[in-house]
């Protein structure tokens, strides 16, 4: 059965299949792409920034951001192109956080981890009961 869904793009309600845009923005999207690798192709464009790109093919920089996430440029391919760093804007090449942020995060995770395993050794001691028995016979 089919869903009716509304695009993430222009709002429009569309018949969803496999993509959350419509079809006229996905249309679209794929003449932005085609300028895009259009532009890289050229031999002088391969070591292009994002702004750069940006400039030259007025394609909005966060959809060459979604070609790069969706691999469809490939930043081993294009060495200078890079895309911000979802946490503190720092570019990056893959991923979704630069190694800081990746690294913080970690060290945030560690940090919870052994709360959490102090808390829980706090509450066995609490929870254990001793028993002490003694022999009346001696």
């Amino acid at each position: 059965m089919a869903e009716l869904a509304n695009c993430s793009r222009c709002d429009a309600v569309f018949v969803k299949s496999i993509r959350d845009i419509c079809q006229a923005c996905y249309k679209e999207e794929e003449q932005a792409f085609d300028t895009v690798y259009k532009f890289l192709r050229e031999q002088k464009n391969r070591e292009a920034t994002m702004l750069e790109i940006v400039d030259a093919t007025k394609v909005d920089e966060t959809l060459i951001t979604k070609f790069i996430k969706e691999k469809r440029l490939r930043t081993t391919d294009f060495p200078k192109l890079a895309y911000p760093c979802e946490s503190c804007g720092a570019n990056i090449v893959n991923g979704k956080l630069c190694f800081d942020c990746s690294d913080e995060l970690r060290r945030d995770l560690d940090k919870h981890n052994q709360q959490q395993r102090k808390i829980q050794e706090k509450e066995l001691k609490k929870n254990t009961h001793t028993y002490y028995m003694f022999d009346k016979n001696k």
